[in-house]
């Protein structure tokens, strides 16, 4: 099988993972709903005052005539079982989570045969740097995974890769081929590898962002169910989203500021020049830095510094489609 053989296969590799990730995101909605109904059981229980121990291997219809005692009549038996319910949530996450390794496994595959075949860097145009941030967001995420935390955004997480490489292998795929000229240098594996490895950290800290800001409205509101009541603290999912944020954006210093305007340089003799995949690197860079200066010295935190974090997550988003679709410059090199 030649290079170019390997380089298409990858694309139906790349597509099953798709697949595999849908499984996962299934897997992660069903034990999102498994425990959604273990703490409904749990709140009706302490509204009446009923020590949940009393309920374990109790079925839906024994004792439910007993005064303040008894579950709702629509209750099936496993709703009288909170262990049971437990266990079932538990063994839906553990294969949520496998399939999670596996479709990162696939994924893997599908990008290392893209490297492979085109005998360079796998991120040279917008497919493959679709398919690279997603496996780093994934990566990212396993991390995550056997944590509470992990378990709270594995729901969006998931869809969010599953959605970015439903768009890559459908509308944003190109077949492999030469890069142009301008590209073809030891410099795009350290510049663009750099970028995909901030873009998936930003991808991660974007969600945890987002839930952030639903966890504190819920509190602030004193709701005790629905999903916002469902996700950890907002401090705590505030911390996370400052962690991964704090790790991606000297990254993106490093990669697509520094190391670019060096390579700007070396190719077109000048460090900077105002093209504008080089104007919204600057802007990210912008947005991330006023996120970590309010935490740092204005102390802002939670939904004051998730909103900034969003919006600098706006612009990663902007300059990685909207530069290449809708600006001609020297980095327009989407492939599409």
């Amino acid at each position: 099988m030649d290079l170019d053989a390997v380089a298409e296969w990858s694309r139906y590799v790349v597509s099953l993972s798709v697949f595999v990730y849908l499984g996962a995101w299934l897997a992660f909605c069903a034990e999102a709903g498994l425990r959604s109904r273990i703490r409904r059981l749990l709140e009706a229980t302490a509204a009446v005052d009923t020590p949940a121990t009393e309920l374990v291997g109790v079925s839906a219809g024994a004792g439910s005539g007993s005064a303040g005692g008894g579950v709702s009549d629509d209750a099936d038996p496993a709703a009288g079982a909170p262990e049971s319910l437990l266990e079932r949530a538990e063994r839906t996450g553990r294969n949520g989570r496998s399939l999670l390794v596996l479709a990162t496994v696939v994924l893997a595959a599908g990008v290392t045969m893209r490297g492979i075949g085109t005998s360079r860097a796998p991120w040279g145009n917008m497919y493959e740097f679709s398919i690279t941030g997603a496996l780093v967001a994934s990566l990212v995420f396993l991390v995550l995974a056997r944590t509470v935390v992990g378990r709270a955004v594995a729901v969006w997480a998931v869809l969010l890769i599953f959605v970015t490489l439903g768009l890559a292998v459908t509308l944003l795929y190109v077949p492999p081929g030469p890069l142009v000229p301008a590209l073809r240098s030891y410099w795009l594996v350290v510049h663009v590898g750099a970028a995909v490895v901030a873009f998936g950290l930003f991808t991660v800290s974007a969600v945890v962002s987002g839930l952030q800001i639903v966890s504190e409205r819920a509190a602030a509101q004193g709701r005790t169910t629905g999903f916002g009541a469902a996700l950890p603290e907002s401090s705590t999912l505030d911390r996370l989203s400052y962690r991964l944020t704090a790790v991606a954006f000297p990254i993106w210093t490093f990669g697509p500021l520094i190391l670019g305007a060096v390579w700007a340089e070396v190719s077109w003799g000048r460090y900077w020049g105002w093209d504008p995949k080089e104007v919204w690197a600057l802007i990210t860079w912008l947005a991330y830095a006023a996120y970590l200066h309010a935490r740092a010295t204005a102390g802002w935190k939670g939904s004051k510094a998730s909103i900034v974090s969003l919006v600098g997550y706006a612009t990663v988003l902007f300059s990685y489609f909207g530069v290449n679709i809708f600006f001609n410059g020297l980095h327009s090199y989407g492939g599409l």
